[in-house]
């Protein structure tokens, strides 16, 4: 019965996957129709640059929400890591040591999510919950409550540019995207976090350490939101602590509208991507049209309710299996 509800929970996958597909792509037929300004370079432009770092974050949250676990301080630290990198250069320090601090920022926090959760046996919610609102405080404290300019021209430039008519941000999304996606589905390690999210005990008893495959999601998760942070700061040429407000429900949509399972053990990094995407399109069709934006997040929200009941009926019918 293991192995059929492991096979049921792909089919699911899959068909969610399909069905956000699917309705992404009318999604962007009737915009291509009815806003005559959508299909243009410019606006497909923007559309790929505020996908990439929602797409990196939400890379990041998978891993957690793969192990059946949650991450609700990637937004605030986003935040942070991106007020560090600009803080550090606005200090002096070269740029590649100040990416590497706004990345290590994100390693120690996952580190301490991971260990808390899984040592301290606090949980997940409790502990990034915590972590969402102490976070965002040091991002102000550390920049004095003001956004800090006068980032190396470079840098800024690189958020904004584009490489062959392709976005930089979204190039390095999809190189973070395609890393992900090998350790997940490539890699022992990958096989090791669905293992731990469909059961924790059974990946216990044979022979996974589930500490440490359980810490080293909250570090990616951590890196991640890390590095989304400092691609924010990229393309807004500022680091603000009040950046990313939001960033981590968006993820989670992201993730779980793509496919990934709250009760853990099932996800992709192209559902993943996929459900950005689709979140990111309502976006601007709506900015568009005119729509009032309570609408989009009305939408938003019968979309993720709807994608979460069918999760749960699934999960409801095969939990005694």
């Amino acid at each position: 019965m293991t192995a059929l509800r492991e096979r049921f929970g792909l089919r699911i996958e899959s068909l969610l996957q399909l069905f956000v597909f699917f309705l992404t792509a009318l999604v962007w037929v009737g915009l291509a129709i009815f806003a005559p300004r959508f299909l243009t370079a410019h606006n497909i432009t923007n559309i790929l640059r505020q996908v990439s770092i929602v797409s990196v974050i939400a890379f990041g949250e998978l891993f957690a929400i793969i192990i059946a676990g949650i991450d609700l301080s990637v937004g605030s630290l986003a935040a942070l890591s991106g007020v560090v990198l600009a803080a550090t250069v606005a200090a002096g320090a070269p740029l590649a040591f100040s990416i590497l601090a706004g990345l290590a920022v994100g390693a120690a926090v996952g580190l301490v999510n991971g260990i808390g959760t899984f040592r301290l046996g606090i949980p997940a919610f409790i502990i990034t919950l915590a972590g969402l609102e102490a976070y965002r405080g040091v991002a102000l404290l550390v920049s004095g409550g003001l956004s800090i300019a006068n980032l190396p021209p470079g840098f800024a430039d690189f958020g904004s540019s584009v490489t062959l008519d392709v976005p930089n941000l979204f190039i390095v999304t999809l190189v973070v995207g395609l890393v992900a996606d090998f350790v997940l589905r490539r890699t022992r390690t990958g096989r090791y976090l669905y293992a731990i999210g469909s059961s924790e005990e059974a990946a216990r008893r044979a022979g996974i350490s589930v500490g440490a495959v359980t810490i080293l999601a909250y570090v990616v998760s951590g890196v991640l939101a890390g590095l989304g942070g400092e691609l924010l700061v990229a393309r807004l040429a500022v680091g603000s602590p009040t950046a990313a407000m939001g960033y981590e429900l968006q993820a989670i949509a992201a993730a779980v509208v793509g496919g990934a399972s709250l009760f853990g053990g099932r996800g992709s990094i192209f559902g993943t991507f996929i459900g950005a995407l689709l979140f990111a399109t309502i976006a601007n069709g709506a900015n568009l049209l005119g729509i009032d934006p309570f609408w989009e997040m009305v939408a938003e929200g019968v979309l993720i309710a709807f994608v979460v009941y069918i999760d749960n009926v699934q999960k409801k019918r095969y939990a005694g299996g």
